[in-house]
């Protein structure tokens, strides 16, 4: 399945995340990302929203549902999805058995590992088990996140025989907006996802340039934010949780910016 432009992200949902995703989706999403990670995602209430739109008419096969590998730093300690002391490629297996439980799925769209581990020999033993699991057809993509280090991406593509091909990360100035390693993901066709795209930059939401195009466009600035990242190509994430918010953000496929109105956003970022 093609990957959505605008994909539900279902972190710090808690007990609302069933219902929030169904929402999203009867609201037209239909990408959805989440984790094997108790200590911030609920993956099985995601699997239990599955379950619902199936109700509504909407089949598994309609959704891209993407998931990850949390290694243990990211994991909460009383709530760890696998065994902590197998070795690594146990872990990433024992998380996939645990994630299709969840989903109620025998196959993601995308599994992308949390973070990159170190040393480097770490990373690589999880990501020969990520391939695993694709070539025995459990994912359909593989991809990284929170990887800021374009070297260590690199690295990584060279060495990797099925390629990342979403890197997911937090899209805020303290890693300069990733502009060099989105370009190099562009080259290389790699999908960036953004995350925080609203919550780490209330400058941009703020600034008068996007005020203008705001009023100009009869659009709030949050889409305006989100057409822009689309304009880029950058497939954000969203973790809307009302209605009209949900809506609104599916409604930025109906208004195009002008490059110059592209550009001056683009300057805002530094």
């Amino acid at each position: 399945m093609i990957m959505p432009a605008l994909i539900y992200g279902t972190a710090w949902k808690k007990e609302h995340t069933a219902d929030l995703v169904v929402q999203a989706v009867l609201s037209g999403f239909r990408g959805i990302d989440t984790a094997c990670q108790p200590k911030h995602y609920n993956e099985q209430l995601v699997g239990e929203a599955l379950k619902r739109l199936r109700v509504h008419g909407i089949t598994r096969e309609e959704l891209f549902v993407q998931t990850k590998f949390t290694p243990l730093s990211g994991q909460d300690p009383q709530r760890i999805p696998y065994d902590p002391n197998a070795t690594l490629d146990v872990q990433v297996a024992q998380s996939f058995e645990s994630s299709k439980r969840n989903l109620g799925t025998e196959y993601v769209d995308s599994l992308v590992l949390h973070s990159p581990l170190f040393p480097y020999t770490n990373l690589s033993t999880v990501w020969k088990a990520m391939e695993k699991i694709f070539y025995n057809s459990g994912a359909r993509a593989l991809g990284i996140s929170n990887c800021y280090d374009l070297e260590l991406l690199k690295r990584l593509y060279q060495d990797a025989e099925i390629k990342p091909f979403v890197v997911q990360n937090r899209f805020y100035s303290e890693s300069g907006y990733d502009t060099h390693l989105r370009q190099w993901c562009h080259d290389h066709g790699i999908i960036y996802q953004s995350f925080w795209s609203l919550t780490a930059n209330p400058h941009i939401l703020g600034s008068k340039n996007v005020g203008d195009m705001a009023l100009k466009y009869s659009k709030t600035p949050a889409q305006i934010v989100y057409r822009y990242l689309n304009h880029v190509g950058i497939t954000p994430l969203i973790g809307s949780t009302s209605q009209e918010h949900m809506s609104q953000d599916l409604q930025i496929f109906k208004f195009e910016l002008t490059l110059a109105e592209i550009q001056s956003v683009t300057e805002l970022l530094g």
